[in-house]
């Protein structure tokens, strides 16, 4: 952790004294209950998964649709934390499938279910068919599991969300705003709980990821010079969805207290203090073509190519913030969480707009990217759309 840390600029895990302060409590509960994790072999839900398996659960279950991050989550938590006296089991399985739903209902039953699957790249809505993959997850496997949990007699669910979500200006972001209405509805049947995210640095399929694969085919690193973004680590994604399920109240979103001034860094502040880590020093290069072509030559001077730009792709925020000047919060309940306060307001025809109209699109077969953002602007009056026609698959 701490190779991560000192990358995002800071020298202490985020969470600790709020562990630390509330441990017993979430010991003493996580001991006497049984789990379920949706999505619990991605990078947080992995991290979730260590965070309850650690405290010694009843029974915990964790579902993934991928087999290989789900054989790997196995041998990490075997191989770092050995074995519980609860049972233990997790299953390759699409939640949104029928048989996730068989699954579901020939079980006994969960005390707590956290979902975090969710297609979270911003480069998901590049196309009508991803994108639609995207409202599905997001949003309609998120309401049926909710339900799913209330009718297995769950006490509280929880969910993921995002700092995207705020002031949303791309369609993943829109996707967990309008996610979080159905939670508002669905919290009078059943306790929910989400987390708004920052950037979980590392995580399966995020820039940083991506650039120990860059060094390791011996490929340049490449970051937009004028996006920022808030960072966490994976122990700390795990700790703050914990946190958020086991003490939040109903209708609370968590997020990080991080300063807008400290902790907010560019892509490429980054690119440069990852390299400089490896012993590497960074050389900008003017064009993508100048940076693949001299990999060779610069890493035998102990340097390495890195080409920064500007961004200029569809909905890309130049920076991030967990909430807006119209939500209420508190915070002063912990030291590094922030809560927003949530009463059950939402608009019932919009939620029926919604469903229906998504119905009718699949229904009849097709559908177009503008359609479906049409229909999230009826959703959010205040979405800001950002629409360039240029995607992230475009860059290198």
């Amino acid at each position: 952790m701490s190779f991560i840390l000192s990358l995002i600029g800071r020298t202490e895990p985020l969470f600790s004294q709020d562990i630390v302060a509330n441990e017993k409590e979430l010991s003493a509960i996580v001991s006497s209950s049984r789990f379920l994790v949706i999505g619990g072999a991605g990078s947080i839900g992995s991290a979730v998964v260590h965070e309850i398996f650690k405290r010694n659960p009843k029974l915990l279950h964790v579902v993934d649709i991928s087999e290989n991050n789900m054989v790997e989550l196995v041998r990490d938590i075997r191989s770092s934390l050995g074995y519980i006296d609860g049972e233990f089991a997790t299953f390759a399985i699409d939640c949104g499938s029928d048989i996730f739903d068989s699954f579901i209902a020939n079980g006994k039953g969960y005390d707590y279910v956290l979902n975090l699957s969710a297609l979270k790249h911003v480069r998901s809505e590049k196309d009508p068919f991803t994108l639609m993959r995207m409202i599905d997850v997001n949003v309609f496997n998120t309401d049926k599991t909710i339900q799913q949990a209330k009718e297995q007699g769950a006490k509280k669910y929880f969910c993921v969300s995002t700092d995207k979500a705020a002031n949303p200006v791309n369609m993943m972001g829109a996707s967990k705003c309008i996610m979080e209405m159905f939670l508002m509805r669905r919290s009078l049947e059943l306790p929910v709980s989400t987390a708004r995210f920052a950037n979980v640095a590392f995580s399966d399929g995020s820039l940083l990821y991506g650039f120990n694969h860059r060094i390791e085919k011996g490929q340049p690193l490449s970051a937009p010079s004028d996006v920022r973004r808030y960072f966490v680590t994976p122990q700390e994604s795990g700790e703050l969805c914990l946190m958020s399920c086991l003490l939040g109240e109903n209708r609370d979103i968590f997020f990080p207290k991080l300063d807008y001034d400290l902790n907010l860094l560019t892509f490429s502040e980054i690119a440069e203090r990852y390299l400089e880590n490896l012993g590497l020093e960074p050389v900008q290069c003017a064009t993508e073509d100048e940076a693949r072509e001299k990999v060779g030559e610069l890493k035998k001077q102990k340097k390495y190519p890195v080409y920064f730009f500007k961004s200029d792709t569809t909905g890309e925020k130049d920076f991030e913030e967990f909430y807006t000047e119209k939500e209420y919060l508190e915070m002063y309940r912990f030291k590094a969480v922030g809560v927003i306060r949530n009463e059950a307001v939402y608009e019932e025809e919009k939620l029926n707009l919604f469903t229906e109209t998504i119905y009718a699109l699949r229904k009849q077969g097709r559908w177009s990217r503008f359609e479906l953002i049409d229909l999230f602007n009826k959703m959010i009056p205040e979405f800001n759309h950002k629409e360039t026609g240029k995607f992230l698959d475009g860059k290198m």
